[in-house]
C-alpha cells in the first residue's frame, strides 16, 4: 500500500534525542524545549511559545488562559476536528458554528459576523489542509467587536496569508507536531502567544499551577500537559528542516493537480492570490455526478495499493454533540458535502515521484470507469 502520510526523519533529529539519553534529561526540563519554544515562536512570527503535549492540549490551554464564563461563545467552524469544540466545551463556554467556504474549506468568514451576540468572546478560525482562512475580514470582526481570535494552525505548518505566516495572525495560536504533521514531535503541540501575560497564565495551566513562590501550594486548577526534552529535541531538527519540507510539500501539491486538473468532476485543492498553501494534505472532493461518495471512491482506490483518508464529519453532525443539545437541527451544506464526497490522497513526505504518479494512474483509471 502507499501510505496516506509517514514522516520524514532525516536531519539531526537522532544525534539530539541521544544527546537527551545520554544526559538524562528525558523529560520536560532542557535545554532543547526552551530552545523548540523560541525557534517555533521566531519562525512563526510570534514572541512566546508554550510547548505541550498535543494539538488537543494546545487549544484546550488557548481557550482556558481567557477565562471564559458560562453562556461566553467562540465561533468556529463546523468543518474541523473535534478538539476545536473540545476545547470550548471543557472552558464552560457555548460553541457557535459557520459553514465552510467552497473553495478553500475553511471557515466561511462572511457568515461569521451574523453569529455575533453580546456573549461572543472569541473566533477561531481554523487552517484546513494547509491553506489558510482569510484571516484580514477575521481580524476587522475582532477588533470592531472586542474578540480574541485563536488560530488553530496545526495543519498549516509555514504555510502564509499575504505574506505572514499562519499561526503569527492572532492573539493566540495552536499547533499540533503529530507524526503527520510537516514539523513532528511524534506527539506534541505548541501555543504561541501575542501578550506575555497569556504566556505565563500558558505556562501555569501547563504545569499544574504550581505556585512559583510555593510549588506544592495550588489556588487553581490546572493541567499535566507539559511536553518532553525528547520531544523537543526531535521538533528542534525538524525545524531546523521544514524549508525542504515545504518545498516537497508543494511539489507535491503542483505535481497532483498538473496530472489531475482535466479530470472533470473532481475539485482540487485551491491556492489563492493571497495565500501560499503548504498542501499538508491534498484532498479531493467529488461531484455528486459521478454516482459515487469518497468512502466507495476511497474503498476502490485501496484495491489499487492506494491509502486515503476521509475529510473531517462537521461538528453539527457529531452524535456525541448532539446528546449534549448541541446544534441539533442546524445544516451546513459545504461541510456536509465535504464531509461527504472529500478525501485526501498519499501526502507524506516521503513520497516519490514514482508513488505520485501511481497514485494518479490510479485516481484517472477509476475516474474512466465511473465516466463509461
Amino acid at each position: 500500500m502507499i501510505p496516506v502520510n509517514e514522516p520524514r526523519l532525516s536531519g539531526k533529529e537522532l544525534e539530539y534525542v541521544t544527546e537527551c539519553l545520554q544526559t538524562g534529561w528525558i523529560s520536560s526540563e532542557g535545554r532543547f524545549i526552551e530552545a523548540f519554544e523560541r525557534g517555533w515562536a521566531e519562525y512563526c512570527g510570534m514572541p512566546h511559545g508554550v510547548a505541550v503535549c498535543n494539538g488537543t492540549a494546545a487549544l484546550e490551554l488557548a481557550v482556558a488562559c481567557l477565562g471564559l464564563q458560562p453562556g461566553d461563545e467562540v465561533i468556529l467552524p463546523s468543518f474541523t476536528i473535534i478538539s476545536c469544540v473540545l476545547a470550548v466545551l471543557y472552558s464552560g463556554a457555548t460553541p457557535v458554528l459557520v459553514d465552510s467556504d467552497p473553495r478553500t474549506w475553511c471557515m466561511d468568514v462572511s457568515q461569521v459576523e451574523a453569529k455575533i451576540t453580546p456573549r461572543t468572546r472569541a473566533l477561531m478560525p481554523v487552517h484546513i489542509y494547509g491553506h489558510p482562512a482569510d484571516m484580514d475580514p477575521l481580524i476587522a470582526l475582532a477588533e470592531k467587536h472586542h474578540l480574541t481570535i485563536i488560530e488553530d494552525a496545526a495543519e498549516a505548518h509555514g504555510a502564509e496569508y499575504r505574506g505572514r505566516r499562519c499561526g503569527g495572525l492572532g492573539e493566540l495560536s495552536c499547533f499540533s507536531f503529530y507524526a503527520n504533521k510537516i514539523v513532528t514531535t511524534g506527539e506534541g503541540g505548541m501555543v504561541l502567544a501575542r501578550d506575555a501575560s497569556h504566556a505565563d497564565r500558558l505556562r501555569s495551566l501547563r504545569n499544574l499551577c504550581f505556585r512559583k513562590e510555593r510549588r506544592f501550594y495550588h489556588t487553581e486548577l490546572g493541567h499535566n500537559f507539559r511536553l518532553t526534552n525528547i520531544q523537543a529535541a526531535l521538533g528542534l531538527a525538524q525545524l531546523e528542516g521544514i524549508e525542504a519540507a515545504l518545498e516537497q510539500k508543494r511539489w507535491m501539491g503542483t505535481a497532483y493537480t498538473s496530472r489531475l486538473a482535466a479530470l472533470d468532476g473532481l475539485q482540487l485543492p485551491v491556492e489563492e492570490s493571497w495565500a501560499k498553501n503548504v498542501y499538508w494534505m491534498y484532498g479531493l472532493v467529488l461531484d455528486e455526478r459521478l454516482g459515487v461518495d469518497a468512502a466507495e471512491f476511497a474503498r476502490r482506490l485501496s484495491a489499487r495499493g492506494i491509502m486515503t483518508r476521509p475529510f473531517f464529519l462537521g461538528m453539527h453532525e457529531q452524535p456525541v454533540l448532539h446528546e449534549r443539545g448541541l446544534f441539533k437541527d442546524e445544516k451546513y451544506p459545504v461541510a456536509e458535502k465535504l464531509a461527504r464526497q472529500g478525501l485526501y490522497l498519499p501526502s507524506g513526505l516521503t513520497l516519490t515521484k514514482a508513488q505520485l504518479d501511481e497514485v494518479c494512474t490510479g485516481v484517472e483509471a477509476e475516474w474512466q470507469n465511473l465516466n463509461r
